[in-house]
């Protein structure tokens, strides 16, 4: 099945703790179903001292989120549905909304 959202992605959180956050999509897991969204979902990861790290404590980073759980913001600033068409003879994905192709 193609992606319907893809990294670089504008994106809003339709549920959960951070509803109506928006960020860019960092990282996307296919098979899992999920994607990093930067600045969405944020957990605390308590670290030990390493060589790398001599601090250690407690860090901030974000969690991946449920692909079902995010929209595409379009070009007007709104949540909408992905859907894809034939352009010439290529596939691409367009916003449900405003009909204009997403980049990407």
């Amino acid at each position: 099945m193609a992606a319907k959202i893809k990294k670089g992605d504008r994106v809003v959180v339709l549920t959960g703790k951070d509803k109506g956050r928006q960020g860019t999509v960092a990282r996307v897991f296919p098979k899992a179903q999920r994607a990093v969204v930067e600045g969405v979902n944020m957990v605390q990861r308590h670290t030990r001292p390493t060589q790398l790290d001599p601090q250690g404590g407690i860090k901030n980073k974000e969690a991946p989120i449920h692909v079902s759980n995010l929209a595409i913001v379009d070009s007007k600033g709104k949540a909408t549905r992905v859907g894809f068409r034939l352009d010439g003879d290529k596939k691409v994905r367009f916003a449900k909304t405003t009909g204009e192709v997403i980049n990407g």
